[in-house]
């Protein structure tokens, strides 16, 4: 009687997950005030970025030789010298220049979690603070302007939840100068509360409650 060959064929494993690639150059770095289940954590965990991919992320675009500085350029430069190392909170109308400034530029997202209703760093929130730190300390990031933009959800008031995202941007700026002793006016923060939720159509989202991380510095074009 011939035996017929039960051995099952083995299966092809699928090779893990690697960050995705940090597209657009947009960065936000959320800041997450609830609780998360361990496998929402270990999902991220999986995702973290090192120090590298900010550092990619954060990166000018190469010059270009042949191109000048546009009136627009200079002006934007001028205007980020006048809040460099500002320690007041920013006005609206700052505030709302910045953000014409930063739409461009190149970003990355993190999550840095904050207890609810708080703008104190929690232990699990530092090994990504250490990463990005490590990014802004490189030789090609240092001496750039960088905007830590505070974002809330909808939830709350706008007053309150302004005064919150301004406190969590300044407590990210914090960590990073007594951590890796960035310059002080190479961070900027300015908290825009809930008026640039990053999902609209989910309000109360955890996404929407987090720091944008954008690299502002206007760069001078190559020589002709």
């Amino acid at each position: 009687m011939t035996r017929q060959n039960t051995t099952r064929p083995t299966a092809t494993r699928r090779p893990p997950s690697r960050w995705t690639k940090l597209g657009a150059t947009f960065a936000t770095l959320l800041l997450a005030g609830t609780l998360v289940t361990m496998a929402d954590h270990a999902a991220f965990a999986q995702a973290r970025p090192s120090s590298t991919d900010i550092l990619e992320a954060l990166k000018p675009a190469p010059k270009t030789r042949g191109l000048t500085t546009t009136p627009k350029q200079m002006e934007d430069q001028k205007f980020l010298q006048t809040i460099r190392g500002k320690t007041r909170a920013l006005t609206l109308d700052e505030r709302t220049k910045v953000a014409d400034i930063a739409k461009d530029k190149q970003k990355i997202d993190l999550e840095v979690y904050f207890d609810y209703n708080s703008a104190e760093i929690v232990q699990r929130a530092v090994p990504d603070l250490m990463e990005l730190g490590k990014a802004l300390s490189s030789p090609e990031l240092r001496g750039g302007t960088f905007l830590l933009g505070g974002h809330t959800d909808a939830k709350g008031g706008e007053e309150y939840n302004q005064k919150l995202s301004e406190r969590r941007a300044a407590a990210v700026k914090k960590f990073l100068q007594e951590k890796f002793q960035i310059a002080d006016e190479s961070l900027v923060t300015a908290g825009y509360g809930k008026e640039q939720l990053k999902k609209p159509g989910e309000p109360f989202a955890a996404e929407n409650r987090r720091v944008q991380i954008v690299n502002l510095e206007v760069k001078q074009s190559a020589s002709k």
